[in-house]
């Protein structure tokens, strides 16, 4: 009979450029709603679908995200993909995070709009051996049907079941299948509140001077102040 995996970890990746509290409360809420664990937050080096020279440098990116979740016991940082220094694909961090703790399922974070285009990401059928996905959805778009389903999965996922405001889906294969599938990988779509801020937002604000407090945790206002993070762009 197949081990039921006991640690249930959260996996948030972006380039927290800035990281802000939208970020924040999205992983909290998500955290509260599956009984996660924790929630570790992957800064990418380079991202597939993102210029490089866009992009804060890496150590700058992490000590924001450091600042952010200082003091939260429920937060923590896989710096992976930064130490990789190439382009960030999340197979590869699966395939790594699956090697490093084969205890613990893992529940890969992402909204919506992301998802729907999951078939344009490297080896995306690997993923879903890898990882359950958590699918964000914001209130009012939470007709959770089969219609949220990508095309590109319609044949491999089957509607499961629904707890509240979380609804489940789970592979064709293992509900037509008579062994145990206690380790079989799940998507998830749920419904949070968040809150609407937009990293490239705060970007622009900063270059246009305008205040950016109340969106972003104090220490990292101060830490992007102190360094004159985002100004120099506005040079260009």
């Amino acid at each position: 009979m197949s081990k039921i995996k006991q640690n249930r970890i959260g996996l948030f990746g972006g380039t927290f450029d800035p990281i802000h509290y939208g970020h924040l409360r999205a992983a909290e809420e998500i955290r509260q709603i599956l009984s996660l664990s924790k929630i570790y937050f992957i800064p990418s080096a380079i991202p597939p679908h993102k210029e490089e020279s866009n992009i804060t440098c890496a150590s700058d990116r992490l000590k924001m995200l450091r600042l952010a979740i200082e003091g939260n016991e429920y937060f923590d940082i896989s710096e992976f993909e930064l130490e990789s220094k190439s382009t960030s694909y999340t197979v590869d961090t699966l395939e790594h995070l699956n090697r490093t703790y084969p205890d613990t399922e893992f529940y890969f974070i992402l909204g919506n709009e992301l998802f729907n285009h999951i078939e344009s990401w490297k080896d995306y059928k690997r993923l879903f051996e890898l990882t359950n996905f958590a699918v964000i959805t914001r209130p009012g778009f939470s007709d959770l049907d089969s219609n949220k389903i990508p095309l590109a999965l319609k044949d491999d996922f089957l509607y499961y079941k629904r707890v509240e405001n979380v609804i489940s889906y789970t592979k064709s294969s293992s509900r037509n299948s008579s062994k145990n599938t206690d380790c079989s990988k799940n998507i998830v779509f749920t419904e949070i509140r968040g809150i609407e801020i937009s990293s490239t937002d705060i970007r622009d604000s900063v270059k246009s001077n305008k205040s950016i407090k109340y969106l972003i945790p104090d220490k990292v206002e101060k830490f992007i102040i102190t360094e004159k993070l985002y100004i120099q762009e506005a040079d260009k």
